[in-house]
């Protein structure tokens, strides 16, 4: 497993888990679409997350929920920098959530540390805004694009296929001068997978972790949590605890949730009796 995560200004140590507060700027999330789409109710919820625990912010521009529409790097930018510029002030790694290589690059400009990417660096200069700076980088796993990913995805081996794509995008990445301290994994619950494919995933967590990078998920609130206890988006924090804490057991480090208080309450108390 690996020890740390080279991310910008920061070495996190992952002799514990981490948690990574989710700060949609967005109108039309699926979960907390619209609650914080200004910049004022953004910061407001990103100082709460991090009074909560959370390790590292996440700030994205974007939603990613199955079936919604694409942003121009403009529209994209004008949510998430007044946000990215106070934060970057604060002493917690900031990660931004963008998949545009100009809007990386502005974000790395203004002090972000972490590019979290659900198109792992696959758009044309993306590798190469990324390898010029010291940011940390999340590779995730994603079938098709949100618009269309929930449609019918297909996998002859899902757990084969994600870690050959994510080891083959770490590979890019290296290729391209990305130390692999500053790389970190996502097997991308719920992008393009059916609830079968993102349980074969969960179980099959180890054979990743076994790359030696850091393993990042993302199961907060999710669809298959849904699918799973019937209950709606506003309901789902006791599955997704269980969930975290069922990934972190299969050696996930790093969880990205909405809900950062009780996931630190739940971590201490799983870290406290496994140890």
């Amino acid at each position: 497993m690996a020890s740390h995560w080279q991310a910008g200004r920061f070495t996190l140590q992952l002799h514990r888990p981490l948690v990574m507060g989710i700060v949609n700027v967005t109108p039309d999330s699926f979960s907390d679409g619209g609650q914080h789409a200004d910049a004022v109710l953004a910061l407001r919820h990103a100082q709460t997350l991090v009074e909560q625990g959370a390790d590292i912010l996440d700030i994205g521009g974007e939603s990613s929920r199955p079936g919604s529409p694409r942003l121009s790097h403009a529209q994209e930018w004008a949510r998430i920098a007044p946000v990215l510029q106070e934060a970057v002030r604060w002493n917690v790694p900031v990660s931004v959530d963008t998949y545009q290589p100009e809007t990386m690059r502005r974000a790395l400009d203004l002090g972000a540390d972490i590019i979290n990417d659900i198109h792992a660096l696959q758009r044309p200069g993306a590798l190469e805004v990324v390898a010029a700076s010291k940011a940390g980088v999340c590779l995730m796993h994603m079938q098709g694009d949100p618009a269309s990913m929930q449609q019918a995805p297909h996998y002859a081996d899902v757990l084969g296929e994600v870690r050959e794509f994510l080891w083959s995008r770490a590979a890019a990445a290296e290729s391209m001068g990305i130390d692999r301290s500053r790389i970190a994994l996502d097997p991308g619950f719920g992008f393009g997978k059916t609830l079968e494919h993102n349980l074969t995933l969960a179980k099959g967590l180890p054979a990743l972790v076994q790359s030696g990078y850091p393993v990042l998920v993302g199961l907060s609130r999710k669809s298959m949590i849904g699918a799973l206890t019937g209950r709606d988006v506003g309901q789902r924090l006791p599955g997704s605890l269980a969930a975290v804490l069922a990934c972190l057991a299969a050696g996930a480090q790093i969880v990205r949730v909405h809900d950062v208080g009780p996931t630190c309450d739940a971590i201490k108390v799983w870290s406290a009796m496994r140890a």
